[in-house]
């Protein structure tokens, strides 16, 4: 297995977004902040639960104190590529958020390579609108999600919308275009 450092899981994660996330309009919100370089990207190390924990809760604080941040995107290089074991690490976080008082201030979403919406099939194309290169956890502004939701005429429509275009693209393309955000990682650190 090849070795990346934080760079490369950086790298790969950027164009995971430009090119699915943002290419594709799986999150319409995205694509003004990645053109104001307003999100950050930390890599975490850490191969135990709580040492993570620890980290999103640093991150919460790091963005209490620097607003132009809008958003982190916390990617995990080792410790939970199980999904079912990112789903604990998940789990765990909610509270843990909820516990240090910033329910309501900041949300999570989550992706990771073999993310499975709970009622889907392993191979249903719909799951690559949450399959990242690496397994991330995105730390969300609530107040910020608020006020760009209030301009999108059908919120509730989205995660509809992307799941009928991943599967009309098929699961060939989204497999492909995960691949391709580690290969284009490749041809710009040789």
């Amino acid at each position: 297995m090849t070795h990346y450092n934080s760079d490369h899981l950086i790298t790969a994660t950027q164009n995971w977004l430009e090119q699915v996330i943002i290419g594709h309009n799986f999150c319409p919100f995205a694509v003004r902040e990645f053109k104001r370089n307003s999100i950050r990207y930390l890599v975490n190390t850490d191969k135990k639960i709580a040492a993570m924990l620890e980290t999103l809760v640093l991150e919460c604080k790091y963005l209490d104190t620097h607003p132009q941040t809008e958003t982190t995107l916390v990617i995990f290089s080792t410790g939970v590529s199980q999904f079912e074991r990112f789903l604990d690490l998940l789990d765990l976080a909610n509270a843990l958020l909820i516990k240090q008082g910033y329910e309501g201030i900041y949300q999570l979403a989550s992706f990771h390579p073999d993310y499975c919406f709970a009622d889907a099939d392993l191979d249903d194309p719909a799951n690559y609108t949450n399959r990242s290169p690496y397994p991330t956890l995105h730390l969300i502004r609530e107040a910020s999600l608020e006020r760009v939701l209030e301009k999108v005429a059908a919120p509730a429509a989205i995660p509809e919308r992307n799941i009928s275009h991943a599967r009309e693209l098929g699961l060939n393309a989204m497999q492909l275009m995960l691949k391709n955000c580690y290969s284009h990682d490749d041809d710009n650190n040789e």
